[in-house]
């Protein structure tokens, strides 16, 4: 059984912080969950991931979310605003980049298949969606 944290576990390559939810310790060797949190008005660093996908449950707050497929032109794709209830998908090997809005922190669930490997498993990308990075 895993227990949320009060502090984070982790500072994500994105620049979000991470607490550790389920994952190898408690027994997932399929998936992993955590939950994301990005203080108010902060932008994180694009990134790709090599070999996971990853669904997002928002349990709070409202921002933006880019996702840009691997053959597209990222500066061509637009943005979608994200709210509280929503859910979405990052496919492995998209590029993406997320930004909280201004007055409240964004938060939300992100269930991870296989697993997170640790390691180089998130990737810089050289453009996002949503300008400069601010963590």
């Amino acid at each position: 059984m895993g227990h949320r944290s009060q502090t984070p576990d982790v500072t994500a390559p994105d620049g979000s912080e991470i607490r550790l939810l389920v994952g190898g310790r408690q027994g997932g060797s399929k998936s992993s969950l955590v939950e994301v949190t990005l203080g108010p008005g902060r932008v994180t660093r694009p990134v790709r991931h090599r070999s996971v996908e990853e669904v997002w449950y928002v349990l709070e707050g409202a921002g933006m979310v880019w996702r840009c497929p691997p053959d597209a032109e990222p500066m061509t794709v637009p943005a979608m605003n994200i709210k509280l209830g929503d859910a979405l998908v990052i496919p492995t090997g998209w590029s993406f980049q997320f930004s909280a809005g201004p007055d409240k922190a964004l938060k939300f669930l992100c269930h991870t298949t296989p697993p997170w490997p640790e390691g180089d498993e998130a990737v810089a990308v050289e453009h996002g969606g949503l300008g400069e990075a601010t963590v």
